[in-house]
């Protein structure tokens, strides 16, 4: 109707009530936030400085680690702003900038992990002709390749969401500006952009996860077909952390945006949201650096050089 006023500005509700319980929460997701900040970043850094950590896979995992510290940093600080200020509004561009660094990072993990696949593929069932496949050349066209599949993603779905008119209430149900939470304001029909929204979603995370599936069934038939135990325990070891970290990444993701609409409350979608856009980023550098002798020999020798 004409005299409905649009509004400028969004109220995050944020995670919780300001219950004794939920500050334990609030704290140690801001503890997990702290360590997601530490692993990744200290990752990144060994894999810069040791020449033994210049190859492929860990030019791959320094990019994930990237996109892990930049995904909690979208969120984080800004939830604990929030809450110690016992509120938050955010304004229309805000919320808009929040949608898209958020589902471009997520999208460019997408990809990370199948490109990622692909390398232990190759690695494991074609070693001799590794680094030419893998050249240098190859690695930079994955990464800007995964980074602008999650920014056509990002793009699209932050400009259609803050096309719609919002002159209702205020306040998302949520701690981030997700973009199923803000479409429940719209004062407009979503229910097409909500089903459109939903396709992208489903194609955007099965597509990548068709890749790491195929790569891995590659993988088993590989292993399965070699002769020493040795080399199938190597193989096992080298593919085991990268399928944890896809287990964790894309279950949190999947139950997130390929579940229908219908199935949705707003308190477990907070949940998941906070599992992988704090929890993911903290476990992924502990399993990729616990699991690895020579992430362990690089951080060893950095502290003795400290």
């Amino acid at each position: 109707s004409g005299n409905q006023t649009l509004i400028s500005h969004f109220v995050l509700l944020g995670l919780f009530a300001h219950s004794p319980p939920h500050l334990l929460i609030f704290s140690t997701l801001m503890v997990m936030f702290a360590a997601a900040l530490c692993g990744n970043g200290l990752l990144v850094l060994l894999i810069s400085m040791d020449a033994r950590l210049h190859s492929p896979m860990y030019f791959f995992l320094c990019w994930l680690s990237l996109t892990d510290l930049l995904l909690a940093c979208t969120v984080a600080p800004r939830m604990a702003v929030d809450v110690l200020r016992g509120g938050g509004t955010i304004s229309f561009t805000g919320c808009g900038l929040q949608i898209l660094f958020f589902l471009t990072l997520l999208g460019d993990e997408c990809f990370l992990l199948a490109f990622m696949a692909y390398d232990r593929y190759v690695a494991v069932s074609d070693p001799l002709r590794y680094s030419a496949v893998m050249s240098r050349r190859v690695c930079w066209l994955m990464v800007v390749g995964s980074w602008l599949f999650g920014l056509v993603d990002g793009l699209i779905q932050a400009i259609f969401t803050l096309l719609f008119p919002y002159c209702g209430p205020q306040e998302i149900d949520h701690f981030f500006c997700e973009v199923p939470a803000v479409l429940k304001l719209a004062c407009a029909d979503t229910s097409l952009y909500e089903t459109m929204i939903y396709v992208c979603c489903v194609l955007m995370l099965l597509l990548p996860f068709s890749a790491i599936s195929a790569s891995y069934l590659r993988i088993l038939a590989a292993v399965l077909s070699m002769r020493s135990a040795q080399g199938r325990q190597k193989a096992f070891a080298t593919c085991s952390s990268h399928m944890l970290v896809v287990s964790l990444f894309y279950g949190a993701a999947m139950v997130t945006y390929m579940r229908p609409q219908a199935y949705h409350s707003a308190q477990q979608d907070k949940m998941v949201s906070a599992f992988y856009t704090m929890v993911t980023p903290m476990l992924n550098p502990l399993i990729y650096s616990l699991r690895n002798k020579v992430v362990a020999g690089a951080l060893r020798k950095l502290l003795s050089r400290c």
